[in-house]
């Protein structure tokens, strides 16, 4: 897939920006920047690269970026010529990671956990070429969601239907997840999945952008 139009007057860059993902989140992000991008997602089993990381007692905050890192020089490998972009996202509530619900009865029990409490969402990204990492940055954001009864989370999820099962924290916030919060910290940008200011600081530092 690919966002390239015939006119993208900001980027300055040979090629398209290739993104190692498929998310539509990060997909839209991108093409509302007015980037020429095109997606392949990063062939690597995320769960084995977490649990070999989470073994070696590396840092649990520094996890997205280690899989961003990962995604990007996996596409990185196989494209060299360009420029590509790898992300990835991670939920901390009360000192573990969360992951998507497999099950509506996985969120609902995933929800619950989290009524009436803040979770931290992990943002980060890494941009490399030719397998090398060229630049990499991380944002956090702050989520404090409603206490919320039984019936009302059952309502929310046959409400918002399986889409919730692809989002971590079984929430969509672009969408009917925005019901659920009393108060949020941080970018925007950054809950759906790519902290874009840092994102385009990165690339204006790495001469790929006009402004």
């Amino acid at each position: 897939m690919t966002s390239l139009t015939p006119d993208h007057p900001l980027w300055i860059g040979d090629k398209p920006l290739l993104l190692a993902s498929k998310s539509a989140p990060r997909r839209a992000l991108l093409a509302a920047a007015g980037l020429p991008f095109e997606a392949h997602a990063a062939d690597i089993d995320e769960r084995a690269l977490e649990a070999d990381y989470l073994r070696r007692g590396e840092p649990i905050e520094a996890l997205a970026m280690a899989l961003a890192r990962a995604k990007a020089l996996e596409v990185s490998a196989r494209r060299p010529g360009a420029l590509t972009l790898g992300a990835d996202q991670t939920l901390l509530f009360e000192g573990r990671l969360l992951h998507k619900s497999a099950t509506f009865d996985e969120a609902a029990a995933s929800l619950a956990a989290m009524n009436g409490r803040t979770h931290r969402l992990i943002c980060a990204f890494a941009l490399a070429r030719a397998g090398r990492i060229l630049a990499e940055d991380s944002d956090v954001a702050d989520l404090t969601m409603r206490a919320l009864d039984a019936g009302q989370i059952a309502r929310y999820l046959a409400a918002a239907g399986p889409g919730v099962l692809a989002s971590v924290g079984a929430y969509q916030l672009e969408g009917l997840g925005a019901h659920l919060f009393d108060r949020i910290q941080g970018e925007h940008s950054v809950i759906l999945g790519l902290p874009m200011l840092k994102l385009l600081a990165a690339l204006r530092g790495l001469g790929m952008l006009a402004l």
